[in-house]
């Protein structure tokens, strides 16, 4: 691809993702990821995530420069109200948190993965990848230790994601200062 010039250049741009939780009015994990997408269908920003209580939007790609940051703050507003005003049509609420406190180790289940055939295959080519289940480990004031049998570990966390688009050329140069800087 780089040798045919078919990796656009000469062009920087920002583009951002939000993924979501679904909440219950009990501030449980809620299974509505197929509803939701399907009263947001006509807005193309929206797509699922591995697990049915999790959703995902997707910014317009900005030109880096002028008041893009600024539009971007705009547009994410929006598609989060969007998400929200979808979300309590069906009795539930949209949550923007790193791991939800709520979820359980149930709520894992295959029972819960979207019913997106990418999902079902990632999930077993891991499985054959790995050949064993995973296993978490996380030490600090609290411990957790569990052993899980499928992707859907994945969905026990959400995510901002900052995208920035740069030239094959810039790449190298501009990847550890846009991981410097993403974070801030």
């Amino acid at each position: 691809m780089l040798e045919s010039g078919s990796i656009e250049s000469g062009v920087r741009r920002i583009g951002a993702e939000q993924e979501l939780f679904l909440l219950d009015r009990d501030y449980r994990p809620a299974p509505l990821a197929v509803e939701m997408m399907a009263k947001l269908a006509a807005d193309g920003h929206f797509t699922t995530e591995v697990a049915r209580f999790n959703l995902e939007f997707n910014s317009d790609p900005l030109l880096f420069g002028g008041d893009c940051l600024r539009q971007l703050e705009t547009q994410m507003v929006d598609l989060l109200g969007k998400a929200r005003r979808a979300a309590h049509q069906l009795d539930a609420e949209v949550v923007m948190i790193g791991i939800l406190p709520t979820v359980d180790i149930s709520d894992l289940s295959l029972a819960n993965m979207t019913p997106v055939p990418r999902y079902f295959a990632l999930n077993d080519a891991m499985r054959r990848l790995r050949g064993t289940d995973w296993e978490f480990y996380i030490k600090g004031a609290d411990e957790l230790l569990i052993r899980h049998d499928s992707v859907m570990v994945e969905a026990c966390n959400t995510s901002f994601q900052l995208h920035y688009q740069v030239g094959p050329e810039e790449f190298a140069a501009l990847y550890n200062l846009t991981q410097a800087v993403a974070a801030p």
